[in-house]
């Protein structure tokens, strides 16, 4: 179907008005004296406009889509989401007057159901969150709506050569810092898209730069890399929302990963309430994952006794798990005990070595 050219003229023009509207987004420089040469940055995505790293992919993919030809005036968008794409994406279809629906997992976080249903969009639940897939085609094909499909298109849809991409925005902000030129960008995949796009770059650019993607438990990333099977399936969905899959994603290129490690989910919990005694506020876990990779490489730097940067991403606010990984019940009930993990932690403020 060829849709109203003036209508996708004036989204488009919506979409990029929105964009420069927008500032980009702080890099935060961690201060841990036991690691003094080694320098930790974070890059604060939960400031967008709605609140997550996925507001970025969520314009991408609309502009990629309406360049295509899949999105007109009339078209109901429908997409399957663990959450934070989801409230992106609500926000982009209600700015171009578009309605929204959401494919998640029956378990998603209240307050990101609360978000898309704010920016007017609706959530339909399955309750394994492999269904989310097949259940977001069958409503496209009733509704003869356009399924953006995230874990396919998120690889694509962004330009990984630079025009102020995430990696693009963060070599430019390392500039002037000590260690310009990380040495390990630390990445963790729900779609595969950001690490793509990171991956690419760094090898667009010539950078001496390594990618590390750090994985949850319950995710299949890390055997795929390990094993290039893209049959494997998980038995269940990751415990830490945003990342990690049953399924071998479609946009996770592991060709341009140099490492992969996996991370306890428990480590990854104690992580963000460790980090919150840094910043004085709440990140969503998939930050705790990403940064506990940070510190396990920043150890073996300081074993090695070298220098550099490393960086990764606050994915988004802790205020979206209050009723999850900040409640103590929740958390000793769904994950189990974190204390280890805080005790290590503790130490390796005193020491620079995560043992």
């Amino acid at each position: 179907m060829r849709h109203d050219p003036l209508w996708v003229n004036q989204a488009i023009r919506k979409i990029e008005a929105d964009f420069q509207r927008s500032a980009d987004t702080h890099l935060i420089k961690l201060d841990i004296p036991a690691i003094e040469g080694i320098d930790l940055y974070l890059k604060d995505e939960s400031t967008h406009p709605t609140g997550s790293l996925k507001h970025r992919l969520a314009r991408s993919l609309f502009l990629y889509s309406l360049c295509n030809g899949w999105i007109g005036e009339h078209t109901t968008i429908i997409e399957s989401s663990s959450g934070s794409t989801a409230v992106s994406e609500a926000y982009f279809a209600r700015l171009l007057g578009l309605p929204f629906i959401a494919v998640v997992p029956r378990r998603t976080a209240r307050k990101k159901i609360e978000q898309i249903e704010f920016y007017g969009g609706q959530a339909h639940f399955v309750d394994e969150p492999c269904q989310i897939y097949d259940e977001s085609r069958r409503l496209a094909e009733k509704l003869n709506g356009h399924y953006m499909d995230q874990f396919t298109y998120a690889e694509r849809a962004t330009d990984w050569r630079g025009n102020n991409n995430i990696a693009n925005s963060i070599f430019e902000q390392m500039q002037l810092e000590a260690h310009p030129i990380p040495t390990w960008i630390v990445m963790s995949a729900g779609t595969g898209g950001t690490s793509a796009t990171i991956g690419r770059y760094i090898r667009y650019q010539m950078h001496g730069t390594q990618l590390c993607v750090v994985d949850p438990e319950h995710s299949v990333f890390h055997d795929y890399y390990l094993t290039r099977d893209p049959a494997l399936k998980g038995e269940r969905g990751s415990r830490i929302e945003g990342i990690g899959r049953p399924r071998v994603e479609p946009s996770f290129i592991p060709d341009v990963v140099d490492e992969m490690r996996t991370i306890p989910d428990a480590a990854s919990i104690a992580t963000v309430h460790w980090l919150e005694k840094l910043l004085g506020r709440k990140a969503g876990a998939s930050t705790g994952t990403n940064l506990y990779g940070v510190l396990q490489l920043a150890s073996d730097m300081k074993a090695r006794g070298e220098q550099g940067s490393i960086v990764t991403l606050l994915c988004d606010s802790g205020e979206r798990y209050l009723d999850t990984y900040f409640d103590t019940d929740w958390v000793a009930t769904n994950i189990g005990d974190i204390q280890p993990y805080l005790d290590q932690l503790a130490a390796f403020e005193q020491t620079g070595q995560l043992s």
